[in-house]
């Protein structure tokens, strides 16, 4: 039997985090003399945890892994569901399907928005919109962690919540330990980007609103077309070295910072991102030039920031990528399929999949050749079980098929092929902007009524890796 309690619990200290996050919202609207109604937004969400923490507060037992699925999806949408508060109280919405979907976009850090008018909104929703995606990436998980001591009893899949590093345990073997040191990081990284953004000439408001969305990944903006009217060449090489940044397993910088950079380079994973960073950004940035669209510097900047902020899955742009030819829109259509690390907050299939996948495709070559010998797939030189080489190959079909029959309902929707296959790898890849009518320059805000719930779906769907969703679906996991 389920042990709600638990359940209860975990959902309720999930929503005074949030709360008090608000709280830091409704401080930037008070700075700026706007109306307190964040404030309140913050107080009903803590209130509310509060109510159901306290007779909670010493449940500590667990009778299966169900639960554990359960606290993971769960937390995701209740969290979504109280972050549509400060949206309603505050009017920026007037329908709660918006509001939803704003909310999920956030946390699930995929920077699609409904908004038309970015600017026009106030300061306290633009920080609150920042502030979602930077707790939805590693913020929140890390956070989350640290302040629960009962996940040690818990049998979490943490590689579905984004949180794929299997070195943790060496930073600290206590979890509690291990998640705040990596969210120092986390935090220290943040402040460093919003410090460079500063002495590149952004105002602090906007510094600090960018650095959450691109450690996290997210791609929310302070302005209208993203980063289309920022000239500034230093800022986005700043965006453009911490989207990079954003794509690693936070681990490994963990290690780099205390042990150098032996451990990263050396790390197959980390080479393998490197590498088909640079290929992309060299080919991309070749092509900018060969069509004559701009110089070879120019080229160079707009190639390198718009692949790395898709292979990151972060969402930023900086022009109208719909009018760079065939040939450059295929190459980014591509890239949302590739993805940050493991242990990143990036989306999509991340680069370990990849890997594995074309490690094992080279030993089926070899196998033929020689079908009698044992060629096993090595990632750090160690061997990969068989049956975890067959588990990501199977979530690579799965997240094929998932994007086949999502571009079907989108097409239903009215939508031509191409905005139907790319919203769909740019929703499931939490990336935000995809090509064709929802493409840069554009908002959802289009989209039908429930085609934005479908949406606020496939979101979710992504942000989870698909598995600890559709497990939901499965007539299994309400047998007992």
């Amino acid at each position: 039997m389920l042990n709600f309690r638990i359940i209860a619990r975990f959902f309720s200290l999930a929503l005074i985090i949030e709360g008090l996050f608000m709280l830091l919202a409704a401080a930037v609207s008070l700075i700026y003399h706007e109306p307190p109604k964040i404030f309140f937004a913050g107080i009903i969400t803590i209130v509310t945890g509060v109510l159901v923490y306290t007779p909670l507060r010493k449940e500590e037992k667990l009778y299966g892994n169900k639960e554990g699925y359960i606290i993971v999806a769960g937390i995701w949408l209740i969290i979504t569901l109280f972050s549509t508060l400060p949206y309603l109280m505050t009017r920026t919405m007037t329908n709660f399907t918006d509001a939803f979907f704003e909310s999920m976009s956030g946390f699930t850090t995929t920077g699609a928005t409904v908004l038309n008018s970015i600017e026009s909104q106030s300061h306290g929703i633009l920080f609150w919109r920042s502030l979602t995606q930077w707790m939805g990436g590693l913020g929140f998980i890390i956070i989350s962690l640290s302040l629960l001591p009962v996940v040690k009893s818990i049998n979490i899949p943490l590689t579905l919540t984004d949180f794929t590093a299997q070195t943790t345990d060496k930073i600290h073997p206590k979890v509690r330990e291990a998640t705040k040191r990596l969210f120092t990081i986390y935090l220290i990284l943040t402040l460093s980007q919003a410090f460079l953004l500063l002495i590149g000439g952004m105002n602090p408001f906007d510094a600090i609103c960018h650095s959450f969305t691109t450690m996290s990944t997210g791609g929310f903006t302070t302005h209208d077309y993203s980063l289309a009217s920022t000239g500034n060449t230093f800022i986005l090489i700043v965006l453009t070295v911490f989207m990079f940044i954003a794509g690693t397993n936070m681990t490994l910088i963990y290690f780099s910072l205390h042990s150098g950079i032996r451990k990263i380079i050396r790390n197959n994973e980390f080479i393998f991102y490197v590498i088909i960073c640079l290929v992309f950004i060299l080919t991309g940035s070749f092509i900018l030039w060969h069509e004559s669209l701009y110089t070879a510097g120019k080229a160079l900047l707009m190639g390198s920031f718009h692949i790395i902020s898709t292979i990151t899955t972060t969402g930023f742009y900086s022009a109208n990528y719909n009018v760079w030819g065939n040939v450059m829109i295929l190459l980014i259509f591509v890239l949302m399929f590739t993805g940050g690390t493991a242990g990143s907050a990036g989306g999509s299939l991340k680069m370990i999949r990849l890997l594995v996948a074309t490690k094992n495709t080279r030993q089926e070559l070899k196998r033929m050749i020689h079908p009698n010998a044992v060629i096993p797939v090595q990632i750090d030189h160690k061997v990969i079980q068989q049956s975890l080489v067959y588990n990501l190959l199977m979530f690579i079909v799965i997240y094929f098929i998932v994007i086949c029959a999502s571009s079907m309902i989108i097409a239903f929707m009215g939508y031509d092929i191409i905005t139907s296959f790319s919203t769909s790898a740019a929703l499931l890849g939490n990336i935000g902007p995809a090509i064709g009518s929802f493409g840069p320059f554009s908002t959802y805000d289009s989209a039908p009524q429930w085609g934005k719930w479908f949406f606020s779906f496939i979101m979710l769907l992504g942000r989870l890796e698909l598995l600890s969703v559709l497990i939901f679906f499965t007539k299994g996991f309400y047998k007992r």
